[in-house]
């Protein structure tokens, strides 16, 4: 096994929605008539099934211990195949991919998260894996939502591209002895969550109910609180026109963003993660919704008695639904010389063993639901609850539509400065969502004419 770790330039800001499709569909006809010679499209060969593959970790540094354990039993297991390990920063890595899909060089296997598929798909760079998992140890192991995820994720032809790793679940954290002393249910119901932020705010105090996300990150938040407590169950209507502008995720949101300052601090309008968790864990605030990758850090702040994270509240309905969870995972790239030995390692690294290993260090839930049972989930009450939720059929997922080329664009530098505005009051939350339904339309009636 060799080791490396890389560090890249940083990624180019996205161009406007007509431009990105044209580079995406430009780039897709290039891919489809390479010579195989290792750029985007090559064809690449199944190769011996033994010799060196080449993996390219998208989250370098933060999980390089823990793949270099998978890959040592890898090799093994497998004492014929040597793996090259090299490690990417998540901030760079999809830069350099896209730089070797169009130079050359590319690896054998790369993570690659959700949205990150449907550039690399239509760019023609990875390996479509429908086939390969039916025939595989894998079928009927993995999670359901989380294949349904990355399937919507990588172009909207229902293909698979990526071989879901984990999920990183959206949790709602609260303190239980604030609770306690306030004579408070379980907030597991959007009622009861708006009860309790209300009660349990008292500004002379400098006591706030929530903390809620304004600054970077804040759509997918403000999306799981819209979706949540409609119950709309899609992010298109049967006319492929955006549910977000649906009269009952106007109604919604304009109760979550009606929070901010009455229930929550004033400087959350500039929160992003870092800064909203960080305020949490000063332990005068009574919730806080972020993902499972904070919970060590609450840990560490305020012991394992004083809170804890549970699964998104239920809507009237009592169904919970969700937008759809940052779904991680293993892609083979269609240039790879020796796709068989690539083909094995990812089935290795996503067994019931080895994801349990990956997912106990990342803290998220396990793609492999047999690993879903393991005594680790079971102390991590979090990852445990959220597991559940995925795998009991009590959670419906909104697929969020990342195969259109501007919606980085669309759900990030431009809405999330309209949607401070929203909790500023100075713009209504019908007409930031009526802007968006409108781009967001015409995005994806470009997307099905350009494709169809």
């Amino acid at each position: 096994m060799k080791i490396s770790i890389l560090s890249t330039g940083t990624r180019a800001r996205r161009t406007p929605a007509v431009v990105a499709l044209g580079a995406v569909l430009a780039l897709t006809a290039t891919a489809c008539g390479d010579d195989g010679s290792g750029a985007g499209g090559g064809k690449g060969a199944e190769g011996s099934g033994t010799g060196k593959i080449t993996f390219w970790d998208n989250n370098g540094g933060i999980r390089t211990a823990v793949w270099k354990e998978i890959i040592a039993d890898f090799e093994k297991a497998n004492p014929d195949i040597d793996v090259e390990y090299v490690g990417i920063a998540a901030t760079e890595y999809q830069s350099k991919v896209d730089t070797a899909i169009q130079g050359g060089g590319l690896p054998d296997v790369g993570g690659v998260t959700a949205s990150m598929l449907a550039g690399f798909s239509a760019q023609g760079a990875l390996e479509p894996l429908d086939g390969r998992l039916t025939e595989s140890s894998l079928n009927g192991k993995l999670n359901k939502d989380m294949v349904e995820s990355v399937k919507a994720a990588g172009g909207g032809d229902g293909t698979l591209y990526s071989v879901p790793s984990s999920a990183n679940n959206g949790v709602l954290y609260y303190r239980t002895d604030l609770f306690e002393k306030a004579g408070l249910d379980e907030p597991t119901t959007w009622d009861a969550f708006y009860a309790a932020a209300d009660k349990l705010t008292d500004k002379g105090k400098n006591a706030f109910g929530y903390t809620i996300r304004g600054g970077s990150g804040s759509i997918a938040q403000a999306f799981d609180a819209m979706y949540g407590q409609s119950g709309i169950t899609s992010f298109w209507d049967a006319e492929k026109k955006t549910t977000v502008n649906d009269p009952k995720n106007i109604e919604a949101l304009e109760k979550y963003a009606a929070l901010y300052k009455k229930v929550t601090p004033a400087a959350d309008v500039n929160n992003d993660f870092a800064k909203m968790t960080a305020q949490w864990d000063t332990g005068t605030i009574g919730m806080v919704n972020h993902n499972l990758g904070s919970y060590t850090d609450h840990v560490k702040a305020l012991g394992t008695g004083k809170f804890r994270g549970i699964p998104q509240p239920v809507g009237p309905s009592g169904k919970r639904v969700q937008v759809s969870n940052p779904v991680d995972g293993l892609g083979l790239f269609k240039s790879s010389k020796n796709k068989e030995a690539a083909w094995k390692f990812i089935e290795f690294a996503t067994s019931t063993e080895q994801n349990s290993r990956f997912n106990e260090s990342a803290g998220q839930v396990p793609s492999n639901t047999e690993a879903a049972d393991d005594a680790w989930i079971q102390k991590a009450e979090p990852t445990k609850l959220a597991a559940q939720a995925l795998n009991d059929g009590s959670t419906t997922i909104v697929q969020l539509p990342y195969y259109l080329p501007d919606w980085n664009t669309l759900s990030k530098s431009e809405s999330e400065p309209a949607f401070q505005k929203v909790l500023l009051g100075e713009t209504s939350a019908k007409d930031f969502l009526d802007d968006l339904a409108e781009k967001l339309n015409a995005a994806q009636a470009e997307w099905t004419e350009q494709m169809g």
